[in-house]
């Protein structure tokens, strides 16, 4: 017999929010949507996989880090513009000491031989980590609006156009995203009912 879910968690208070994000900011090393989706849908569940993925794609296309964004959304969803500057804050207050803690201890390595072949590994295990977390969310897009085959579509030709075309990323999102926001407001127009149908009439 098929159980649901359980139901999501909330922040308890400001400071949770603002340690909670501390915590996941120290881990964002590279591939951070993959420690964002880890901490916030496995391991607190303050979203489904399908929350994560429509505020994602919100705090991608608005100014700023990703991530920053969706903290700031999380913490105002819960606690008004106080919860929001408490996520920013946890975010932004910690990991900025030590990435210029960091900044002046690699610029005194950064020529080295050793250094350099440390980053390219990094990058390595960054992006793979950003493809085992996509894969990983994949599931969730059987419940987009616009359906699973187009979702796919859509995520092909980003790709395309982004890693083997060059084209400016301003451009894929103007284009291949407002394809997809009118396809899925048209989807969403045909799933709605009409207003006649909301309260059919009782026969006599």
């Amino acid at each position: 017999m098929p159980t649901s879910d359980p139901p999501l968690n909330a922040p308890r208070s400001r400071a949770d929010l603002f340690w909670s994000f501390t915590t996941l900011a120290l881990q964002g090393f590279g591939g951070v949507v993959a420690v964002v989706q880890r901490e916030l849908v496995e391991k607190k569940r303050w979203l489904s996989r399908e929350q994560f993925l429509e505020d994602w794609a919100v705090a991608q296309i608005m100014p700023g880090p990703n991530v920053v964004n969706l903290s700031m959304m999380i913490g105002g969803r819960h606690f008004g513009v106080a919860g929001a500057l408490a996520a920013l804050a946890g975010m932004l207050a910690v990991p900025t000491v030590l990435v210029l803690a960091l900044a002046a201890l690699f610029a005194t390595v950064a020529d080295a031989e050793v250094a350099q072949r440390a980053l390219r590994g990094m990058g390595a295990v960054a992006a793979g980590l950003v493809l085992a977390t996509g894969i990983k969310l994949v599931g969730a897009l059987r419940a987009n609006v616009m359906g699973l085959p187009v979702c796919a579509a859509a995520a092909i030709a980003a790709f395309v156009a982004v890693a083997l075309l060059r084209v400016p990323l301003g451009w894929v999102l103007a284009v291949v995203g407002g394809g997809c926001c009118l396809w899925a407001w048209r989807c969403l127009g045909r799933a709605s009912p009409a207003p006649g149908d909301a309260h059919p009439a009782n026969p006599s």
